[in-house]
């Protein structure tokens, strides 16, 4: 079962700066949160959710995004996905560790913020990346690999729900894998 904890890595902290208006449309910085690590898999990952919303395109009128985000992060039922949204997601890797092998139904971009990280599909194919590279995940098989012996690594991943994935008349859907007991599913491959 994951836990909410404090960061457990040693990188740079992290904190969400939500913008929004004054009474004279003016833009202001509206709330900043601090991360609020979920960690899995005998503290050797842990993520983040900076944002997320709930319908395309957001509704930002009287902070109804805002207010959809809290609920949805409060209700404990996020899964990696948000159906009909998007999620931003940070995760912390522990050196050496390979996270287990996974896939959502979303599109998603993840972006290599600090360490070196590999990515790793389930072809066996392997693409080494480093910081400011962005993989275009497709709802493809895979996980991600930290190679340093003794610094973490962090991505942040911007997900997005797509429409449901075929390949050869089969449905591509959703799965966790190991370590992530607790994690609820996004069910939007239903």
């Amino acid at each position: 079962m994951p836990s909410q904890q404090a960061q457990i890595s040693d990188l740079p902290s992290i904190t969400t700066y939500l913008t929004g208006h004054n009474s004279s449309g003016k833009a202001i910085v509206e709330a900043n949160r601090p991360a609020n690590w979920t960690v899995y898999d005998n503290k050797e990952m842990a993520f983040n959710v900076a944002y997320t919303t709930s319908q395309f395109p957001p509704n930002l009128n009287d902070n109804t995004d805002i207010k959809t985000y809290d609920k949805v992060l409060s209700s404990g039922k996020l899964g990696l996905v948000n159906p009909n949204g998007t999620v931003c997601r940070t995760v912390d890797f522990a050196p050496g560790f390979e996270c287990m092998m996974h896939r959502t139904q979303s599109l998603d971009y993840g972006i290599v913020i600090q360490g070196d990280i590999e990515l790793v599909l389930d072809s066996g194919e392997r693409q080494k990346m480093g910081p400011g590279d962005i993989a275009v995940q497709r709802a493809t098989m895979h996980s991600w690999k930290n190679p340093s012996t003794d610094k973490w690594a962090r991505m942040t991943f911007v997900l997005q729900d797509c429409e449901m994935l075929l390949v050869g008349g089969e449905v591509m859907k959703e799965d966790h894998g190991r370590g992530t007991e607790g994690l609820p599913m996004s069910g939007n491959d239903a």
